[in-house]
């Protein structure tokens, strides 16, 4: 194979990474990419990442996902480095002294010193893998902050910095360097089993892939940080679908009777016009557990989208149910303190914290009943996991009776419904259960399913 073609196979690998990972890359971006190299070359590997980020990407949400398979694809270097690993504590010195001078060459150098020396494990290194997580636990460089805050100051670079602004700067840095720890070891297992294989499944997914199930509180952060963009691009979705549903479906009777002229061939399609009326929605959320982070991002979107809709109620639960619709519009400024607001103000819970939906549910088609009515679509957002309690299957089909579709998000695998505690499949009898795993099937459900 030529050194060309290798390159090329290099790009279009890295471009069917990505694409695995839901970025959307078209052939029009490829040859770009391609075009791109080709001016670039190959010798400063930063303007090439930049490069190739500026042609294939279209948000900066999909560039840490570019980034990691960036460097699985064009690493920083190739096998182990030659010489003997220094010492521990004398690299946690030399780390410290880059650290203070925010020498970016030196870190990156000092990140395969630290996995060569310290991220190797089994009985030998070349036969077994190469952990970031060991070698980070090893060389623990969040505890250098006091020496590394020190050197900063004795060297006069702290002018125009605050106490708490180096601290943050310093943190920032040593992040830096334990990504590129990570990236290392990343490379490392993927010259022994295949690149991509590696870029398939250690680099984490862009976060509208994120399961709301597994997601961390960095996730979840992050997460919140897409509703408002997000908000508005279901906005411009919903109005889009609400314009052709004011065209209203083809009257067939009327249709047929104006094509008697032509012989019976309809030729003018007659529409039955809609009548406008915006619609009404009603949340019911379960806020326990792990469950909560997929509940109050929805809760969040659905606040965000309000003005699409003549009413929008919102009530949360664990084994009771209460109204969060003022806390909800309130707490749009402060979406992180959205759980623990509703878990200290609201009556979400009786006389234990584990979900029961048979009670929430018969507690809100007995109280709240005047909620739901003809022209009101309620949306179900929870697991269906009833901890071995009693469904109240006849509540839900109360509900079902009065709105005018109830649909249920259910964050879980599908595979999932009905396994040990969950009775998601009776539910799903009843109404209309849909797998919700991430914001990407929620995005979809929402546009799909919301009322116009």
């Amino acid at each position: 194979m030529t050194p060309a073609a290798g390159v090329a196979q290099r790009l279009t690998s890295l471009v069917a990474a990505l694409r695995a990972h839901g970025v959307r890359i078209g052939t029009g971006e490829t040859v770009d990419a391609a075009r791109a190299m080709e001016e670039l070359g190959l010798t400063d590997r930063e303007l090439l990442r930049e490069g190739l980020a500026a042609t294939l990407l279209h948000g900066p949400g999909q560039r840490p996902v570019f980034d990691a398979v960036f460097d699985l694809y064009f690493p920083r270097g190739v096998g182990a480095p030659g010489g003997e690993p220094a010492g521990r504590e004398a690299l946690r010195d030399r780390l410290a002294d880059a650290l203070a001078a925010d020498d970016r060459a030196l870190l990156g150098r000092l990140a395969v010193e630290a996995v060569d020396g310290f991220g190797g494990y089994g009985s030998s290194p070349e036969s077994d893998g190469w952990s970031s997580y060991q070698a980070l636990e090893r060389l623990r460089p969040q505890t250098l902050m006091a020496r590394v805050r020190d050197r900063v100051r004795a060297g006069d670079g702290s002018q125009g910095f605050a106490d708490r602004l180096l601290e943050d700067e310093i943190r920032r840095r040593i992040e830096s360097f334990r990504a590129l720890v990570t990236a290392e070891a990343r490379r490392r297992v993927a010259e022994r089993r295949g690149r991509d294989e590696i870029a398939r499944r250690a680099v984490a997914p862009t976060a509208d892939r994120v399961d709301f199930l597994f997601a961390g509180r960095d996730r979840l952060a992050e997460l919140r940080r897409t509703v408002q963009p997000l908000a508005r691009k279901l906005a411009t979705r919903l109005a889009a679908r609400r314009r052709r549903a004011s065209r209203g479906a083809i009257d067939l009777r009327r249709t047929l009777r104006g094509s008697l002229s032509t012989g019976g061939v309809p030729m003018r399609p007659v529409l039955r016009r809609r009548r406008p009326a915006r619609p009404e929605l009603v949340l019911l959320c379960d806020v326990s557990g792990s469950v909560s982070g997929f509940s109050d991002f929805t809760m969040l979107l659905v606040q965000a989208l309000h003005d699409q809709f003549s009413k929008v109620r919102v009530f949360a639960f664990v084994n009771r149910i209460d109204e969060v619709t003022g806390l909800l519009r309130h707490g749009a400024a402060d979406p992180e303190g959205l759980g623990g607001r509703i878990q200290a103000e609201a009556a979400v819970t009786g006389h234990h914290g584990s979900s029961d939906y048979g009670m929430a549910l018969g507690e809100f088609a007995e109280r709240c009943a005047d909620a739901v009515g003809s022209r009101t679509t309620v949306f179900v957002l929870g697991d269906a996991r009833t901890n071995g309690s009693d469904p109240n299957l006849p509540a839900l089909a109360r509900i079902g009776e009065r709105a005018r579709r109830v649909y249920w998000l259910n964050p879980e695998q599908r595979d999932r419904w009905g396994t040990g505690d969950s009775v998601a499949p009776a539910y799903a009898e009843l109404v209309q259960m849909h797998e919700c795993r991430n914001v990407r099937q929620l995005s979809a459900l929402v546009a799909r399913l919301l009322p116009v």
